[in-house]
């Protein structure tokens, strides 16, 4: 019997991606961590002992909570957090039931430090294209949706990550840029454990807009259309970046949903 203060696995997954996904908090204990360390994606850690402390940062967002088997543990962080007028619910069967059920995990070894807000902070070329919209949008959508990107002159990117604790991305001689064929994207989506067939065929486009092979994917050059108006539109990059960010969503939501769905003109004659 389904229930008001629980969501399934399935459930969740067909939210997680989206612009209005809910907020996952993961509260497995250390041990529960330390024998699987990924996570949900976007899943903030947080420990069940303070949730009074930590509740109110939560107000007016819609929250999953998630330990390990969705018992005690998720059970009372989502009680507290309703106490505290979040709109909380609890994995069902927990972090088990997401993993069994093939569900996005992130692998948090190759999360960059977090700032003191949480936060990790990202830096790249100013100008941005299609892999530097790209990027952010799979980062704030699947790996931290509080991440900070600056936009700095090509020539300062290594100088700007050093001096701020920024991690570096698609720029020559750094971890997170091209490898032989495959753009920026498409190493983020491996790198993190990303893959799934909606995100695959996203970074094909992705790929063929990013390495000027549009003839390798019909929709690449839609999208690279896309990404140069916005270029063109927006002087301020942090102002194309959330512009972008519709363009990518609506993008993700064609290659999870809509693939197969023809759209013809004229339509047919009605029938009687």
């Amino acid at each position: 019997m389904s229930s008001n203060i629980s969501i399934s696995a399935a459930q969740l997954s067909r939210l997680v991606g989206l612009p209005d996904a809910p907020v996952i908090i993961d509260v497995r204990i250390p041990e529960d961590i330390a024998a699987d360390p990924r996570l949900l994606p976007n899943a903030d850690q947080r420990s069940h002992k303070d949730v009074a402390d930590w509740a109110d940062a939560y107000t007016g967002r819609r929250v999953v909570v998630s330990c390990q088997r969705g018992l005690k543990l998720s059970e009372g962080v989502a009680a507290w957090l309703r106490h505290h007028g979040v709109a909380a619910e609890n994995l069902a069967g927990g972090f088990e039931a997401w993993r069994e059920g093939g569900g996005l995990l992130v692998s948090s070894e190759r999360l960059p430090p977090r700032d003191a807000k949480g936060r990790t902070l990202w830096v790249t070329r100013t100008r941005p294209k299609v892999d530097r919209i790209a990027c952010p949008w799979l980062i704030r959508r699947f790996v931290d949706r509080e991440a900070v990107f600056l936009f700095v002159s090509p020539s300062e990117v290594a100088d700007v990550a050093d001096r701020f604790g920024a991690t570096p991305f698609d720029i020559d001689g750094v971890f997170w840029s091209h490898r032989d064929e495959r753009c920026t994207f498409d190493v983020m989506i491996e790198e993190f454990g990303l893959a799934s067939p909606a995100l695959d065929r996203l970074a094909g486009i992705v790929r063929a807009a990013d390495t000027a092979t549009l003839d390798s994917t019909p929709q690449a050059a839609g999208l690279l259309a896309a990404s140069l108006g916005l270029s063109r539109m927006f002087r301020d990059d942090l102002a194309q970046l959330n512009a972008g960010m519709l363009l990518y969503d609506a993008f993700y939501r064609w290659c999870r949903d809509a693939s197969e769905e023809t759209h013809n003109w004229p339509v047919g004659p009605a029938t009687s």
